[in-house]
């Protein structure tokens, strides 16, 4: 019995833990829906359709091909890191968890920010999966990337709270998802080579 006990216990206290941290995401995509700010609203907006299906990032990747050594092997890492996000985001995280995108118009996120609302799951955020996975591999083969590369997906994840499609949370687990498919991505293209050195 007491073993029964603990785990509804620790079942009522995990509840309620989730509970709480999806009052935080609220309060916080309620907070950013609130604050005006005109300047970034179609600047964001933008940025946030110009990132649908990874067009950004492939057409970084694109021009990296260009370039035989290092910039090449970026560009390859990034896409595979990408694939590997995108079908983790889409065919795993959103058909598990299911959960229904923001109110935006019961936020009252202002019409210069919307972008069409995905019919998709709302967790976790594809674009930034995606974003953070080409930009965590690329840096790694290329160093000189890193910095600008990470602030642009850094840039594409808020763009998706700020058009109101995502919820902060789902952010943040879209760019876990991001940095875990990067290093999948660098370990099944560098991992075998780096084995059969002797």
């Amino acid at each position: 019995m007491s073993l029964w006990r603990s785990l509804a216990a620790a079942r009522t206290a995990v509840t309620a833990v989730l509970g709480d941290l999806d009052a935080i995401d609220g309060a916080l995509y309620a907070a950013v829906a609130d604050t005006p700010t005109p300047t970034l609203d179609r600047a964001l907006r933008r940025l946030s359709h110009t990132a649908d299906h990874s067009k950004i990032s492939l057409t970084v990747a694109a021009g990296l091909a260009l370039k035989p050594g290092r910039p090449r092997q970026a560009a390859l890492a990034g896409v595979g890191a990408i694939m590997i996000a995108s079908t983790a985001a889409n065919l795993f995280g959103k058909q598990m968890v299911r959960r229904r995108r923001p109110d935006r118009e019961a936020a009252r996120v202002v019409v210069d920010r919307h972008v069409p609302m995905p019919k998709s799951a709302s967790f976790p955020s594809g674009h930034t999966a995606s974003a953070t996975a080409f930009a965590t591999a690329v840096g790694v083969v290329l160093p000189p990337a890193a910095v600008p590369l990470g602030i642009l997906a850094s840039a594409v994840g808020y763009s998706r709270v700020h058009t109101g499609v995502h919820y902060p949370g789902d952010v943040a687990a879209g760019a876990v998802l991001g940095l875990t498919s990067a290093v999948v991505s660098l370990a099944l293209s560098y991992g075998p080579r780096h084995r059969s050195e002797p």
